[in-house]
């Protein structure tokens, strides 16, 4: 039985600056699995944003193929990856990307009204989310009534509300202090503790060891990927 959320093979990505053309990614293959924890490592230039981008369905590849859910990503029309993004991947941006003038609630349930759920159905869901991260009391509250943790977790819990096929996670801890991004990533092990899919993309080594699998890239290639023997447990304060 294939398990596979994600199927990626040959993915390239070649970018077009002045006369030069840029290789982001040279024939990229990658498989991750339902319930895995993924961390994607590399430094400025490796291509790692640009797979993240793929990954999201946010950017086309130039060749190859990637296979999110059983759907053939690459292959789609604009409209088409508009609604993948929304049902099938939860993002967590490191600016947060709240919306200012809506409540904490308010932007946890931005992706089921893009999906034509009901309002009460909304509401519901919404609420489950904001438990789950740990914020109902905020749930009333504007993002800057909220700290730069609090913010994350509303992220968070944006990201879960469709119960996507997987959670990408791109440099979560990058605008947070180092108390605040253990507790990010205690509540990310919760949430894979629940059985959801995260892809983290991030530049720190001490982050990436909170997953369980580590994926190096180096010059639009993967360097190295292995199985993380080191995890950093979520419950460490």
């Amino acid at each position: 039985m294939n398990d596979n959320v994600i199927e990626i093979t040959g993915i390239t990505k070649f970018y077009e600056v002045g006369t030069q053309v840029v290789k982001a990614l040279q024939g990229v293959n990658v498989n991750i699995r339902k319930g895995e924890y993924v961390a994607i490592m590399g430094p400025s230039g490796s291509g790692k944003s640009t797979l993240m981008n793929v990954i999201g369905a946010l950017d086309t590849p130039t060749g190859g193929s990637y296979v999110l859910n059983g759907t053939d990503v690459s292959r789609l029309t604009d409209d088409r990856l508009a609604e993948i993004r929304n049902k099938e991947i939860g993002f967590v941006f490191q600016t947060f990307n709240l919306l200012p003038r809506y409540s904490a609630l308010e932007n946890v349930m931005l992706p089921l009204i893009y999906a034509g759920v009901s309002k009460q159905e909304r509401i519901i869901k919404g609420n489950d989310a904001i438990a789950k991260v740990g914020l109902e009391d905020r749930a009333s509250h504007k993002p800057n009534e909220l700290s730069g943790g609090q913010r994350q977790r509303v992220a968070v819990a944006r990201a879960l509300i469709n119960t996507p096929s997987i959670i990408l996670a791109d440099e979560p801890t990058g605008n947070l202090d180092s108390k605040t991004s253990v507790d990010i990533m205690r509540l990310f092990g919760d949430i894979h503790a629940m059985g959801n899919t995260i892809i983290l993309v991030t530049h720190e080594e001490d982050i990436a060891q909170h997953a369980h699998r580590i994926i190096r890239l180096k010059d639009g290639l993967i360097e190295s990927d292995t199985v993380n023997e080191n995890i950093t447990p979520a419950e460490v304060v």
